[in-house]
């Protein structure tokens, strides 16, 4: 396993975490009734998550269904942060 793989695979890995933390947070919405930490973690995870978001979501805008809409960039920016942390780890 290269070094170069393996980093880059931490770093994947951080971002996923990060990814799910963002989720959690906006499907809960806890930070907007919880306390100050939560509220300053869901704009930590925004802050770190949106500059690789933004560009997919202008290709792939969101999926409306009524009052509800799918986040497709979401999806897409996690499935292929899986895959490439492991081909990262496969190096």
């Amino acid at each position: 396993m290269s070094l170069i793989g393996t980093l880059v695979g931490y770093v994947l890995t951080v971002f996923v975490v990060v990814l799910v933390v963002r989720m959690v947070l906006d499907w809960t919405r806890l930070a907007a009734t919880g306390p100050a930490w939560l509220g300053q973690v869901r704009r930590i995870s925004h802050r770190a998550t949106e500059p690789v978001l933004a560009p997919v979501r202008r290709v792939l805008p969101p999926i409306r269904a009524g009052g509800v809409g799918f986040d497709v960039a979401f999806t897409v920016v996690f499935v292929a942060a899986l895959v490439v942390r492991s081909l990262a780890f496969a190096l």
